[in-house]
């Protein structure tokens, strides 16, 4: 018998996982989804055909619950919900940065909690999903976790101590590539391109060279080589890159997007 799912929180992270189980083959009569905005909620249930009840109706008739609500909301929605939840179900948190251990403060018994974090490939198949145990989550929990978010991408385990640099790493990681790709559209622009074909060069050649990683299996760097010659255009480009110190400032900007990660568990009560 399939899981009934209810999934709290109709944002963009919500809707893209309610799209991905309902192209993976879940029924919408298998997923109810909560959202506090009315005409969101009217969007949903027009768009997916799902119903939108209140949550504490929502968590009573649910297997799993997949909390997909802003981490400033979810106090306010463990608050509400908490009393209704109960260890036979089992919740799965998207939210970034709130702890397994504070959903299981604010839970009656022992709920099996599993701590996700995705990003916004979500929407074309293709996220990157690490999953955590909390303390009451078991095998099967695990399991459940993955089959639900495997449609939508790939499913990594991972200890909750290394989530937040998922979270700097891949979470996050996407926002990086579309700065990049813009940064490489201007500079295009400047050499003389069109902005629209220099935005498909740019686009074709990150597939290429994302496909080129993953089929593979070699090291970025023995790929980075077979594309240099000695005295080429690409080492002059890589030269000028170290010169800028591009390699520091990424590093920098994960370092800071993993510390605001923690700074957004540790204003939790």
């Amino acid at each position: 018998m399939s899981q009934r799912v209810a999934l709290l929180g109709g944002g963009k992270m919500g809707e893209a996982l309610l799209a991905g189980m309902l192209r993976a083959g879940r029924t919408a009569a298998d997923v109810v989804v909560t959202e506090r905005h009315p005409e969101r909620a009217a969007e949903l249930r027009d768009r997916y055909g799902v119903a939108t009840p209140d949550a504490g109706d929502a968590v009573k008739s649910a297997d799993v619950l997949i909390v997909a609500v802003k981490p400033q909301d979810m106090g306010a929605l463990l608050t509400e919900i908490g009393p209704a939840v109960h260890p036979g179900q089992l919740v799965i948190s998207v939210a970034a940065g709130i702890p397994a251990a504070f959903l299981e403060r604010h839970l009656s018994g022992d709920v099996p909690v599993v701590r996700v974090m995705s990003n916004t490939a979500v929407f074309v198949d293709q996220a990157m999903s690490a999953i955590s145990p909390g303390t009451h989550a078991t095998a099967d929990h695990m399991k459940l976790a993955e089959d639900l978010l495997s449609p939508v991408g790939e499913v990594i385990r991972v200890p909750e101590s290394q989530l937040d640099a998922v979270t700097a790493l891949s979470g996050s990681g996407p926002a990086y590539f579309f700065y990049l790709v813009e940064a490489m559209t201007d500079a295009g622009i400047l050499l003389g391109l069109p902005r629209e074909v220099a935005h498909r060069l740019i686009v074709q050649t990150a597939i290429g060279a994302a496909t080129m990683l993953k089929e593979t299996g070699e090291h970025p760097v023995k790929l980075r080589e077979a594309v240099m010659s000695p005295a080429g255009t690409t080492i002059a480009a890589i030269r000028e890159m170290e010169n800028h110190g591009v390699r520091a400032a990424m590093i920098g900007a994960l370092e800071a997007a993993r510390d605001r990660s923690r700074e957004l568990a540790s204003g939790l009560g």
